[in-house]
């Protein structure tokens, strides 16, 4: 229940976050023209300057430090942890019954009268009577195995609250790996943006010189509030993201992040091997796993006998001859259940079938485990070549878009050739940065299918 709501809450959020179009997306630098900068005012049906600025700046935590929190603050972390507590308390109340109890007790008489018997006074008008009941139960092994069982829960519930923080780790991960993508595809649109307002400058100062036309204008005015409209939805995206880090890590408002890359990646044989032995999720099948076969093992403690005993102490003021002063009285008792209408024998079923239920559930885990760490792993190695071809397919959108220019400039093509080069570099760009989220992501997914992270 507590991972449904880490995914639920979290996926609802990230998802608002990255709605935006995804043609939106690109980083380079602007490519040099050559031209003078040109300063013109608004022509008409020409996109007004649009002001700089970048979303509001907002506290900034480092890949560790946004994790650490999250796992610190995050409500789902700290469910888990008070899960763990009360099974403890339930671990004191099954061990309650296998320990001595002491109890108490007062009571103070008052009669209309004397009641006597042969003119002796058998029980007085008033009087008090004063007892302990000490019991101790010396053989109740049913109850010493509840008490073993008990303590297996409260294991259990350590190992399902490691892989509660799990899932809340990678989930805090991805996110702080969404912003970085997002930052770089804001950056990307700004470029973008003022690309197209370079060009929407020249060609609005060759109109105003008498070399130009109104087509060409019109044409990079179109592009340049293209452009913007996509830079704007990137803004927005920015500060969803940042938003949805900031609930991760339980803070009181949006949360910046900083560049991050991760370190050497293990083997395909070194993460299968270390799947199944450090991933937090097996650990906790196979330790409930452990706990039902425990509870298979130890139904015959249900068929044994108890042997308790009894001692109880009293004062009585005053005796009587029934009663004297002081006294006390010791019993031991030996009870043997012999039929209780197929109860036990019910109880057993169903533990062998909950325990062969944890059993399978293992092996769907450890599965599941292989198969993510054998995804992860060509994940990785495919993402590594898609990224390099998106560097090199950038490069050479940049140097369309540089050539493109200057053949513009120099009246040798229409600006369609630009506004096409433009729009190729932006895409050419978008695709780097998606390629270089999808490395990291990867990497992010063979680690926590090793069980390396976090």
């Amino acid at each position: 229940m507590i991972q449904a709501s880490i995914r639920s809450s979290v996926v609802a959020g990230w998802l608002a976050a990255l709605a935006v179009p995804s043609a939106a997306h690109a980083q380079t630098a602007p490519a040099s023209t050559g031209a003078p900068a040109v300063t013109t005012p608004d022509a008409p049906g020409a996109p007004p300057a649009t002001a700089e600025g970048d979303v509001p700046s907002v506290a900034t935590l480092t890949f560790d430090a946004a994790v650490t929190r999250a796992l610190d603050r995050n409500p789902s972390a700290l469910q888990a942890a008070a899960e763990i507590r009360r099974s403890r308390a339930l671990l004191e109340q099954v061990r309650s019954a296998s320990l001595p109890t002491l109890v108490a007790a007062g009571i103070y008489t008052r009669l209309d009268s004397n009641r006597t018997a042969g003119g002796l006074v058998v029980e007085p008008e008033s009087g008090i009577n004063l007892s302990a009941t000490l019991s101790v139960p010396l053989v109740n092994v049913r109850s010493w195995v509840q008490w073993q069982q008990a303590d297996d829960r409260v294991g259990v519930a350590r190992l399902n609250a490691a892989d509660v923080r799990r899932v809340l780790a990678v989930t805090t991960a991805r996110v702080y790996l969404g912003v970085i993508t997002q930052k770089r595809l804001l950056d990307v649109a700004g470029i973008a943006r003022d690309n197209a307002r370079a060009h929407y400058e020249f060609t609005s100062a060759q109109r105003l010189g008498g070399i130009g036309n109104q087509l060409d204008e019109a044409r990079a005015a179109q592009e340049l509030t293209t452009e913007e409209v996509i830079r704007q939805n990137q803004r927005v995206a920015l500060v969803r993201a940042r938003e949805a880090l900031g609930v991760l890590v339980a803070g009181d408002g949006a949360v910046d992040v900083t560049e991050w890359s991760f370190g050497a990646m293990p083997s395909l044989a070194d993460a299968l091997d270390d799947a199944e032995v450090l991933r937090a999720d097996v650990r906790a099948r196979e330790g409930a796993a452990r706990a039902a076969e425990r509870t298979v093992r130890q139904a015959y403690a249900d068929y044994l006998p108890y042997l308790s005993f009894v001692a109880s102490p009293f004062y009585q003021n005053p005796g009587v001859p029934t009663v004297p002063p002081t006294g006390w009285q010791a019993q031991l008792g030996l009870t043997l259940p012999i039929y209780d209408g197929g109860l036990r024998y019910g109880q057993e079923h169903e533990r062998a079938a909950v325990a062969d239920e944890t059993h399978l559930d293992v092996e769907a885990t450890l599965r599941q485990a292989r198969s993510d760490v054998r995804a992860a792993f060509e994940e990785m190695r495919d993402a590594d070549v898609a990224l390099d071809q998106a560097h090199q397919s950038a490069l050479f959108a940049a140097k369309v878009l540089r050539l493109a220019n200057a053949a513009y400039r120099g009246g040798a093509t229409t600006n369609l050739e630009v506004v096409d080069a433009e729009r190729q570099a932006r895409d050419a760009e978008t695709q780097a940065a998606i390629a270089e989220d999808a490395a990291r992501e990867a990497r992010l997914d063979l680690l926590a299918a090793a069980g390396h992270f976090p």
